[in-house]
């Protein structure tokens, strides 16, 4: 080749354009990242791309707080607090005793009692905790597809609600062979809080509805709905407004420890809980391997970006939200056909508020939600032994999860308690073909 075009060449390369990087077309310029390579992420982002050692570390420094607090209201502790100055070995030794007799008393009822007389007493604890567990790692599986998506669910309560009511009736009103009589019920209950969550979905991708206000309106619904349901003589012959008649046998999760394996049986851990681990795989599978799943997660992370790419926006957020009401009705299933075995007005208890923290705890990733389901069913089986052993009010669980939630929505804080260094701003390195261009230029 001459060096005429040679020349040619290298004027050429010297005059044209640097290579667009990014979504939106933004430069890479010679001095530095454009500003939106470092733009600053939303607060959903930032806490869900919050690395694992910050939310455990956010769980130890609650549990720190909540036993400040369970000192602050023991009286042996007040009491000693009245001479502190003139002994303030007798503060600082009651304040330990009443932290670790409390800290002590939950372990025991949610993981192993040493002190029961049988063996299968001292496992009881932890089935008790996967009790537990099973409502709060399939609402909050579903409260985290939705946040993956950028959408705040904040009806798994009431999606919850509506899910037990078609399971219920499913179970106590038809009579089906054994088998296809649990997996109509539960089928329901999944169709029940999909339903329900669409409706936000619906109104999100056709009027641009703010999905938090809808979904915390129709929680409201749903509450006096279930209040209204269990008036009917149809779930409730007696007329009494408490209780509806009991699922069949065939239409209930069957218990994974079984009467004749263990003589005088009380433990309650059912299928349910098999269930959950089915779910957290197929959700695994769902964000990280399907193609609806990519689809979710970009129109989480850019929803501009997904449009330009030609994604429907507006039918993946009426997709995530009846996944996630599915998920949030299975929920529902291991209340009305595991545990309680009827509906109640309470049936929902407060899982559906719960399962927000778990989400937020397992930073939405869905091994991360599972292990997150089972720390708080665990809190919830201890706080009723702690509470009958020491006399700690058990509002201490709810306030440690209430400090998880604030802990985690802000690493600032928990970095600044433990010392952490701040993570720098992510620059995305130029690639190899803009760096050539730039040195030949």
């Amino acid at each position: 080749m001459s060096e005429g075009s040679d020349a040619g060449e290298e004027q050429a390369t010297a005059a044209a354009p640097p290579a667009l990087t990014g979504t939106e077309g933004a430069t890479q310029s010679p001095g530095g990242p454009t500003h939106r390579e470092t733009e600053r992420p939303s607060v959903l982002q930032q806490i869900l791309s919050g690395s694992a050692l910050m939310s455990v570390l956010a769980f130890v420094l609650a549990l720190v707080i909540g036993g400040l607090l369970i000192a602050f209201a023991d009286q042996d502790t007040r009491e000693a607090a009245g001479y502190f100055f003139s002994r303030p070995t007798d503060t600082l030794g009651a304040a330990w005793s009443a932290v670790w007799d409390a800290y002590v008393a939950m372990f025991r009822g949610s993981v192993f009692d040493w002190k029961a007389a049988t063996f299968a007493g001292m496992i009881k604890p932890l089935t008790e905790s996967l009790v537990f567990s099973v409502p709060l790692i399939l609402a909050g599986l579903g409260i985290a597809v939705g946040f993956r998506a950028g959408l705040f669910n904040i009806g798994a309560q009431g999606q919850i609600i509506v899910g037990a009511i078609v399971a219920a009736w499913l179970g106590f009103a038809f009579d089906l062979p054994v088998g296809i009589h649990l997996l109509v019920a539960m089928l329901g209950g999944a169709i029940g809080g999909a339903v329900y969550a669409g409706i936000p979905g619906l109104l999100k991708a056709r009027f641009g509805a703010n999905e938090v206000i809808v979904t915390i309106m129709l929680n409201y619904i749903a509450v006096y709905l279930i209040s209204y349901v269990l008036k009917q003589p149809t779930f409730n012959p007696g007329r009494t407004g408490q209780r509806s008649p009991a699922v069949s046998a065939d239409a209930t999760y069957p218990l994974l420890v079984p009467d004749w394996l263990v003589p005088g049986n009380t433990f309650r851990l059912h299928w349910g809980f098999v269930v959950a681990i089915l779910a957290t795989v197929f959700v695994w599978w769902l964000l990280e391997r399907s193609t609806i799943g990519f689809e979710l997660r970009a129109a989480g992370a850019n929803p501009a970006a997904a449009r330009t790419a030609g994604m429907s926006v507006g039918r993946v957020t009426v997709i995530t939200m009846l996944i996630a009401g599915a998920l949030a009705g299975l929920a529902a299933t291991g209340q009305v056909l595991g545990t309680e075995r009827s509906l109640t007005a309470g049936v929902a208890a407060s899982y559906g508020f719960d399962a927000i923290t778990v989400a937020l705890l397992g930073r939405s990733r869905p091994l991360g939600t599972f292990f997150a389901g089972l720390l708080f069913g665990a809190l919830k089986a201890g706080g009723f032994l702690m509470q009958s052993q020491t006399a700690t009010p058990i509002d201490i669980v709810l306030v440690v999860q209430s400090l998880i939630v604030l802990l985690i929505a802000a690493p600032p804080l928990v970095r600044a308690v433990f010392r952490l260094p701040a993570p720098g701003p992510r620059v995305r390195r130029p690639s190899r073909s803009t760096t050539t261009k730039e040195v030949t230029a």
